[in-house]
Parts: structure tokens; sequence; C-alpha cells
């Protein structure tokens, strides 16, 4: 679907309604303005709808899976129910486990703790570092960053014929990068990953919460995404996918909940019987509140309607990017090229600006919250940036290692939350700042660029 920026249906394009939307911020220049989040990458405000339902079940907490109370029955009900959600929402397969974890990071930590012995991992330098390295332990090749959706795969593909053909092999690759926002032949270098005996896990952080995600409809193995990027507050986190691998490991965490029977032996040990669902890799008492906030971000999303969501976002990429190519000082990143379809993530660089300098003026002066630096993703942006003069500009530079330029990005990045207003004012913002300057002097604290008291 093509939306253009001159026309959009007001029923595909009003935002849904996210926390936050009517909070104000001072700017340095005096007065008051209406916060404008443009940094849902790291992450997304939480949606009203998902509020609402955490605010109606708090009363009702309880424990779960430890109480024959009303409250913790109910609690534990709920706890399970939301696993079923979001396995409906990722098109898992029967036999799928679904684990309820903190984060992308500690998913991706979890699946690197049950590899099997002398497995090969296949990951490009590309990723984001909670993608990047959790794989410590095992034999792990590091691609180059290829450029063209196309050269992804072939270049995967070189590296699977190389790869000792009997042992196990993962490869690990994001859907969306967290970086340029591009969007990666998932289905493909999953059916490149299957034909050479190798298993794939997606990292969704970036996709899930802009594009629907099914396990099987991509022939994925795994997926791990984190509910704060998806409109879900309270820190928690998926793993959804296969279950051999990880009901072969040992458990991700030793204790309660994980642990079916535990007796003492005769040497006067403790012998341990583990669980073969996914509790056994969710000892402790869960995050029954996150869990549920994850379902309820998963139901919302999906009543919505991804088209609509989806056609109201790309309506906005289109704001952003038509606005930004009337600036020839801005050059936005990216590894597949200006016709690559991405997300509501977009990163540039502004001649004669340093990164920091940018994004604090932005937030002082005009209420606008991005995100500068490497975006736990150093590889990539170095990658992007490397070739590009030192123009770092005098505050808030970061300390480059010694041979190495003082690199870093802005980030700006929204999602079904957004109203056009937000988009319109950053456009207007970085137009004013590379034509008229600061409004403001600033300095350097804690390696960070602030406002000058």
């Amino acid at each position: 679907m093509s939306v253009s920026t001159a026309a959009c249906d007001q029923s595909v394009c009003t935002p849904l309604p996210v926390l936050g939307r009517d909070v104000t911020v001072p700017l340095v220049t005096g007065g008051e303005v209406t916060y404008a989040a443009l940094d849902y990458a790291a992450s997304a405000p939480a949606l009203q709808r998902v509020w609402d339902d955490v605010a109606a079940y708090a009363p009702y907490y309880g424990s779960v899976h430890r109480g024959a109370g009303y409250l913790s029955q109910l609690s534990t009900d709920l706890f399970e129910n939301a696993r079923t959600a979001v396995a409906e929402f990722l098109g898992c397969r029967p036999a799928d486990q679904v684990i309820f974890t903190r984060s992308t990071t500690d998913s991706l930590n979890l699946l690197a703790r049950a590899l099997p012995a002398g497995c090969q991992v296949f990951v490009f330098e590309t990723e984001h570092h909670a993608s990047l390295l959790p794989w410590q332990d095992a034999r792990v090749t590091y691609l180059d960053a290829p450029r063209t959706p196309r050269q992804a795969v072939e270049t995967l593909e070189r590296a699977l014929a190389d790869r000792d053909p009997y042992g196990p092999a993962l490869v690990c690759v994001t859907g969306a990068s967290n970086v340029t926002g591009e969007l990666w032949p998932v289905r493909e270098l999953a059916a490149a990953a299957h034909a050479h005996g190798a298993r794939i896990v997606l990292d969704a952080a970036q996709l899930a919460p802009h594009h629907p995600v099914d396990i099987r409809d991509l022939d994925v193995d795994w997926v791990a995404f984190s509910g704060h990027k998806l409109y879900a507050p309270f820190g928690s986190g998926v793993l959804a996918g296969r279950a051999d691998w990880l009901r072969a490991a040992e458990p991700y965490l030793a204790g309660g909940g994980a642990s079916r029977k535990v007796t003492r032996r005769q040497d006067g040990g403790v012998a341990v019987e583990w669980h073969d669902s996914a509790a056994r890799h969710e000892a402790g008492s869960p995050n029954v509140i996150g869990a549920y906030s994850i379902a309820a971000a998963c139901k919302a999303l999906t009543e919505a309607g991804w088209d609509a969501l989806v056609a109201r976002e790309r309506y906005l990429i289109a704001k952003v990017r038509e606005g930004l190519a009337e600036v020839p000082e801005v050059r936005i990143l990216s590894l597949f090229g200006a016709d690559a379809e991405r997300v509501g993530v977009l990163s540039f660089v502004v001649e004669g600006w340093n990164s920091s300098h940018f994004a604090a003026a932005l937030s002082a002066e005009y209420g606008i919250g991005v995100r500068d630096g490497l975006f736990c993703a150093h590889p990539l942006v170095r990658t992007l940036l490397g070739s590009d003069p030192e123009t770092q500009g005098e505050c808030g530079a970061p300390e480059a290692a010694p041979g190495e330029k003082s690199l870093n990005a802005i980030r700006v990045s929204f999602g079904a939350g957004t109203p056009d207003e937000h988009v319109e004012r950053f456009v207007t913002a970085v137009t004013e700042l590379v034509r008229d300057g600061a409004k403001w002097q600033y300095r350097t604290e804690d390696g960070r660029c602030v406002p000058a008291v």
C-alpha cells in the first residue's frame, strides 16, 4: 500500500491513544509545550488500552502457581491466558513454547544457554547487541554488513555452505533494524538456514510493534521480543518457538517453579526433576503484570488492524523522509538504499553538528525526545558512518578510541501513538536548527550535551 503525505483517510491515520500524550515539558527558551515522544525504538509509550486493562486487574493481583486462594487462582489463570494470547499473536505452532522473560536481551541469552553442544552460530555484524553478544560460549561466525537484501541471503548461504554439515547450527537475525528501520528478508533467510540444516531465531523487538509477526508464515524456529517496545510496560519479554532445545537444556534459572520434584539423595545431596514446559525456564515468582500487559498489547494491536496501523506508519515515514530531504545537510543512514521498506525508525547525521548537541537542542528548545549515539549497535553504526568526515562539533562529542573518529548519530522513531503534529514539529525543528543554529548555549556534562545554566 502506498500512502501519500498529501492526504490520509482519518479512519486510517488516527493514532492510537497512549499514555503521556498530553504531558507538557518546559523549554529553555521559556514556556511549555506538549512533549513529542519520538524515541519509540527505545521504549514505546504504553497504550491507554493496556494501562486500563492492567489497572482493572491490579486490585486482584495475587501469587502465581503458588496459592489456593481466589486471587492466586485468578492471577494464575490470567498469566497462562496471557501465554495463550501471545502464542496466537505470533501464530505459534501447536508444539511451540512461549516463555516469559525480562526482555529481548534476556530471551536471546536464554536461548544461548540452551544451545546444544558444538552449536555454530551465524550472526550479521548489523545486529543490536542483544542479538550480537549472547553467543560467546558458542562457535560464532560474524557476517559482514550486506548492502542489499539479496546480498544478505547470499552471504548467509555462503557461510552456511562452509560449516560443519553434521553439527547443530543457529542463525540469528533482526526483523527490522533498530538503526535504519529497514526490513530484513526474514522469510528468505529462514529458507536458506533450513536448506543448510540450521535453525533461525528472529529478533522481532523492532518488527513486532510495527508489522504482524507469524512464526509459521516466516518459517522461523524462535521469535524474541520485548513488551516495552510493544506499548506494554512493566519489564517483560517473550521467547517463543521450538521446545526441544529448551527442554534439553539446564534451566536458565534454578529455583522454585522450574522444578517438578526435589528430593534428598542418600549421599546427602539434592536430586532435582525439572519441568519440561515453559516453567523450566521461568523460575521464581513471575512478572504476571508484565505478561498480562504484553497480552493486552497483542490484543489491542490485533483489534486495531494491521492494515490500518501499517498504512498510518508509512504515511508518517513519508512525511519525515520528505521533510528531511528538503534539508541538504541531513543524511539518512541506510544499508539497503532509499527505496528499502522500513518501519518508523530513521537515523541520520547533520553536517556540522555533533549528534548529541543536535538531540539536546531538539529536546531543550522544541520539546522533542529522540535518541543519539550508537544505539547499542556499535558495529553497524560505525560501518554506516566510517567514511564520514569528522564533523563532531564541540558539545557532547564522545571520546573515541585511539586512532578512531568520534562517531554518533541521531535516531527518530515513532509508531501507532504518534500524532501528525509530533513529526511535523520534528521536521520544522530540524530545518530551523540547521538554518538558524541553536538558540541556547550548551555544555558537556558526564559525556552528554546539556543546556548551559
